[in-house]
């Protein structure tokens, strides 16, 4: 069996294949995680996932590797991970009380090829008061997160509703990422 390698640096999806019972190394991609604008939101995750995942398999061909993204959209713009607490408040105010779309993307890098897939799910935020915001940006949970919350933590509390993958939000399709993984005889020590 090849090692299996994620590219990233993320805790959350370092815990979620933990969670899964998959036996992973991470090596943190250096890829320069560069999209075209006029890229959808889908098309940028499954970019930036592609980027990660095939810079890391170049330093490790005879691995597996497991590269991914996530990205918050907003009537079609894409929010990234804000800058400042200025940026991470005019985000937050933008979500309050609307839907959003978080979608990640998901590639795996094998010597037999490349598979990549996205899952896009709807999050309803409930109107925010400028107090809420600002106490949340105050937690500094905003600040590593695409769109300036984390579903997981703290900014659980903004949430209304979910329509899709839960753990897609977190950062990880993990039930599918699971699932095809098998194809590469990659399989969660929970069912052996």
């Amino acid at each position: 069996m090849k090692p299996l390698i994620l590219a990233s640096a993320s805790p959350r999806r370092k815990d979620l294949l933990e969670q899964a019972g998959i036996s992973f190394s991470i090596v943190v991609s250096d890829a320069n995680e560069q999209i075209d604008e006029q890229f959808t939101p889908e098309e940028a995750v499954l970019s930036l996932a592609e980027q990660k995942a095939t810079t890391v398999f170049e330093q490790h061909p005879q691995s597996i590797v497991l590269g991914s993204d996530t990205v918050v959209s907003l009537d079609g713009e894409i929010l990234g991970k804000p800058a400042s607490e200025q940026e991470a408040f005019r985000m937050l105010r933008a979500l309050s009380g609307r839907t959003h779309q978080v979608f990640t993307g998901v590639c795996i890098v094998s010597e037999e090829g490349m598979e990549s897939f996205y899952e896009e799910v709807d999050v309803s935020f409930y109107p925010l008061t400028d107090e809420e915001i600002t106490a949340y940006i105050n937690t500094q949970e905003a600040f590593d997160k695409a769109g300036g919350y984390g579903i997981q933590g703290v900014g659980s509390l903004f949430v209304e509703r979910i329509s899709g993958d839960y753990f897609s939000v977190v950062g990880l399709p993990v039930s599918k990422v699971v699932r095809t993984l098998a194809s590469y005889q990659v399989s969660s020590h929970l069912f052996r």
